[in-house]
């Protein structure tokens, strides 16, 4: 996605994220938040849409989709999925307030890097390595 787009989803973000809990039964707040999403979204999406398409109508491109996903690749179709699938928006929100507030694992003091095979000191050695 585009930085502007990656900046309207960041805003709106900060604007809920500490709504969010990660807890099994969901807040009656979400449902409003995640309309507000969706609503926000399908804006972004038809607007760039209209820069480039004249006349563009997002009812019609809608009901193209779903009668032409077979034809929509795969990828593309799963992206789109996601802006409107709640749990996919939820687990969004719950990273995002872990990385807020400093709770994602750092595995990087865990990580070693190491070779495959010892290298020797002796360049006679290296140089038959290579051979």
């Amino acid at each position: 996605m585009d930085t502007k787009f990656q900046i309207l989803q960041a805003n709106f973000m900060d604007k809920y994220y500490q709504e969010f809990e990660d807890m099994e039964e969901n807040k009656l707040t979400y449902m409003p938040i995640f309309k507000e999403y969706l609503s926000l979204i399908e804006k972004y999406i038809e607007e760039q849409l209209l820069e480039q398409i004249p006349k563009f109508n997002m009812s019609v491109f809608t009901a193209m989709l779903k009668h032409r996903k077979d034809e929509v690749s795969d990828d593309i179709f799963d992206m789109l999925l996601t802006f409107t699938d709640f749990l996919a928006f939820k687990e969004m929100f719950l990273d995002y307030r872990a990385e807020k507030e400093g709770q994602r694992l750092n595995l990087s003091s865990d990580l070693v890097v190491s070779a495959l095979y010892k290298t020797s000191a002796n360049p006679v050695a290296q140089n038959n390595l290579q051979h």
